[in-house]
């Protein structure tokens, strides 16, 4: 278990202490340290909420994953271009919220996290018609034969329907656990090229 961070200890960028909570979420074992929730919204404004996995962080300190464009989170997304994320690292007691704007990554990105991944998960982006209704597995498997085919032993090229997103905060919430619940939060506002700095009440 790590120990809380005095308010004097954290960094004027929140960026930096996500990328050391991080990586002590990574060194710590845990089983998904990279997982986050994605919370987006349809342009009606119903929410909607899924767990992903966190990329890396692309261009001006955006958080990064990747998806299906035509899936659901991909057409709320592209409605409704703003999200929020959250990673919870129980066994560490940390919590970080992220509010902001959303965009596609470039391609060239794009490309090259698609080319890293395994085989069959470039043959799984191109079978999968995410989000949509299929009667059955078999039907899914048929398309996984189906894509398979098509590709033969060549390479898998990236679909133009599949590719990343990051997420520009504007704002970024670091929690951490403390007794009583008299817990500690730590709000970074985006101001300008800086961050303004806050604390809230549990």
């Amino acid at each position: 278990m790590t120990r809380a961070v005095e308010s004097s200890q954290i960094p004027d960028d929140p960026i930096e202490t996500f990328r050391s909570w991080l990586d002590d979420a990574v060194r710590a074992g845990l089983p998904e340290p990279t997982a986050m929730t994605l919370a987006t919204a349809s342009p009606d404004g119903r929410p909607d909420a899924r767990i992903v996995l966190f990329k890396g962080l692309s261009g001006p300190d955006g958080f990064a994953f990747f998806t299906n464009y035509l899936s659901r989170k991909g057409r709320e997304l592209d409605a409704n271009p703003y999200a929020a994320l959250v990673f919870h690292w129980a066994s560490l007691k940390r919590q970080v919220r992220v509010e902001g704007r959303v965009e596609r990554v470039p391609g060239e990105e794009s490309d090259a996290y698609f080319h890293s991944r395994p085989r069959g998960s470039q043959i799984g982006a191109w079978s999968s018609p995410q989000s949509q209704v299929i009667p059955d597995r078999q039907t899914l498997l048929d398309l996984v034969r189906t894509t398979e085919a098509k590709f033969g032993e060549g390479p898998v090229e990236r679909p133009d329907f599949w590719g990343g997103y990051r997420v520009l905060p504007a704002r970024i919430e670091l929690w951490e656990e403390r007794p009583y619940r008299l817990h500690d939060r730590h709000v970074f506002e985006r101001d300008g090229s800086g961050w303004r700095r806050s604390r809230l009440a549990p």
